[in-house]
């Protein structure tokens, strides 16, 4: 019984404190909102004290606030109209929990706004909805925003840009060959070692720092200052 009662103390005082939140939500309308997730906390608490404590309840006012909590997103509150906003259809993410999904929206709502994210960035619809594996490395050529650029970069790969955007070979040394992507592609400029398996002829192209001279010192640079001829054994 003092578990009951002090569940219910803890209820009305998280009902003060959700109606003042909500006073002050609707007073700041404009420039806020009454976020679902707020409410979700005060809601687990009272569905505890009926479901477990079987505290007694106004059940239509219990059964309105769930379905608000269960039903709908963001509400925008104003003095004459209220504005709600419906959950998603469709919510992905990828192995992080960060909003992600490739050639399809990140966030889908079922009148059609959507939006597009890659590893919780956020993309244009002209990039979203464009499978990575399509994406076309000239774009790197006309695209201003750094971190856009970043991204088309990961998604790309750097074997494709090398091919695509005709990379200039500055030196060689067995399978590796040291590569510049002459365009103001990136912030600083792209130099990558393509490295080629002799067995499958699978290219593989990694950056390496714009300082570096020469095809052999890059190797050194990717394999913690080892030099290729210490190599046992090359794979």
């Amino acid at each position: 019984m003092n578990n009951c009662n002090h569940c219910w103390e803890l209820w009305s005082e998280l009902d003060r404190q959700l109606e003042s939140q909500l006073q002050l939500e609707v007073e700041n309308a404009k420039e806020d909102c009454i976020h679902y997730e707020i409410l979700a906390c005060g809601a687990s608490l009272k569905d505890f004290c009926i479901s477990v404590l079987n505290c007694v309840y106004d059940q239509v006012k219990w059964n309105s606030f769930e379905s608000v909590v269960k039903e709908c997103g963001w509400i925008f509150a104003g003095k004459n109209i209220c504005i709600v906003c419906d959950r998603p259809l469709h919510l992905r993410f990828d192995n992080q929990n960060r909003l992600h999904a490739e050639g399809e929206p990140a966030i889908e709502f079922i009148d059609g706004y959507s939006l597009y994210f890659y590893h919780n960035v956020t993309l244009p619809e002209k990039y979203g909805k464009i499978h990575p594996q399509q994406w076309q490395a000239e774009w790197l050529l006309s695209e201003e925003n750094a971190e856009l650029r970043r991204v088309l970069i990961q998604g790309i790969g750097y074997a494709r840009i090398c091919e695509e955007l005709q990379a200039i070979e500055l030196d060689n040394w067995q399978e590796y060959t040291l590569l510049e992507i002459d365009n103001n592609v990136d912030i600083e400029p792209i130099y990558l070692l393509k490295m080629t398996c002799p067995s499958t002829g699978f290219i593989h192209a990694l950056r390496v720092p714009p300082n570096i001279n020469s095809a052999r010192e890059a190797i050194r640079w990717v394999n913690w200052d080892v030099d290729p001829e210490e190599f046992g054994v090359q794979t």
